[in-house]
């Protein structure tokens, strides 16, 4: 791509990352305040900010979330007099969670308000693998270059993973909570079940491609998974730990069969798992890795997931 009028503000990190994958760091002239992957695009300007404080317990994060939804606020709010600055080409963001980055909507606001550019919104809306792959494909002809390469990289890494895990018998398919959320308790769902599956899991309480949902912790006990994995959205593996150790307090935790065979785990899973880009497919390998040790070693341990 020759072309050096192009300046993209990226309000995604799963964008940011499609974006880095197909050569375009360059041309980021901006990004969220989220957008920490890779390195090099860390020093960027940053154009939002959120309205609530990440650093509080995961009930008062849960409320704050809901009391800004219900007053009809965004909880991100964008830097319009930044994004003036930087006179943009292009804003890439997303129309799939309101509480996972800013809304399409508030970008549309923010937009509305420039005066001197019209830059062009592209919306991402993944809810499944095949949808990152759209979403690349997508971004890839807009900036007119070549996905193929990094996309037959990434469906060859997920065929592997299928191919290894053929000889197991449905038996040796482990069922698989992934906890999304402590407070209140929400599983993993869109691509999570769609991971879980693919590495040789049985994924528990959701469907692929659909919301995340509240799951009771009674129901937790009766389905008793094999497994149960950490991954809460926007948390690193330190805050993940602190986040799991509190939910462990549980007085019926100890009777979990997953607790009991030493199959709890946590994860990165604001690098990983909750962000729909590229390293979903580093995601699945790490699945892989804490459901069957015993065939997979791409070496993610003690960087991207632990047992608790």
């Amino acid at each position: 791509m020759q072309n050096s009028h192009i300046r993209i503000v990226s309000l995604i990190p799963g964008g940011t990352e499609i974006l880095a994958a197909l050569g375009l760091t360059d041309y980021v002239v901006g990004r969220s305040h989220e957008c920490d992957y890779p390195p090099e695009i860390t020093d960027r300007p940053i154009c939002t900010q959120a309205r609530i404080d990440s650093n509080t317990p995961s009930e008062q994060i849960h409320d704050q979330i809901n009391n800004l939804l219900q007053s009809a606020l965004s909880i991100y709010q964008v830097k319009t007099e930044i994004l003036e600055q930087l006179q943009p080409t292009h804003i890439l963001t997303q129309d799939q969670c309101n509480v996972c980055a800013v809304s399409l909507q508030e970008v549309e606001k923010a937009v509305a308000e420039l005066t001197q550019s019209s830059p062009q919104v592209v919306s991402l809306q993944p809810n499944l693998l095949e949808d990152v792959w759209n979403d690349i494909e997508r971004v890839a002809g807009i900036f007119n270059v070549d996905a193929v390469q990094l996309l037959e990289n990434l469906e060859a890494r997920v065929k592997i993973c299928q191919q290894k895990i053929q000889g197991l018998s449905l038996v040796e398919f482990p069922t698989v909570a992934c906890i999304e959320w402590t407070n209140p308790l929400m599983v993993g769902a869109n691509w999570i079940p769609e991971l879980t599956n693919l590495a040789g899991g049985q994924s528990l309480f959701c469907v692929t491609g659909q919301p995340s949902p509240y799951v009771q912790w009674e129901n937790l006990l009766i389905s008793n998974p094999d497994v149960i994995i950490f991954m809460p959205c926007g948390f690193d593996l330190n805050r993940t730990r602190q986040e799991a150790e509190l939910f462990a307090q549980h007085q019926d935790w100890q009777q979990l069969h997953a607790m009991k065979s030493g199959r709890v785990y946590i994860t990165d899973g604001n690098a990983y798992f909750n962000r729909p880009g590229p390293r979903l497919v580093d995601s699945l390998e790490i699945m892989a890795e804490i459901l069957h040790p015993e065939i997979f070693d791409y070496g993610y341990k003690g960087k991207a997931w632990e047992r608790l």
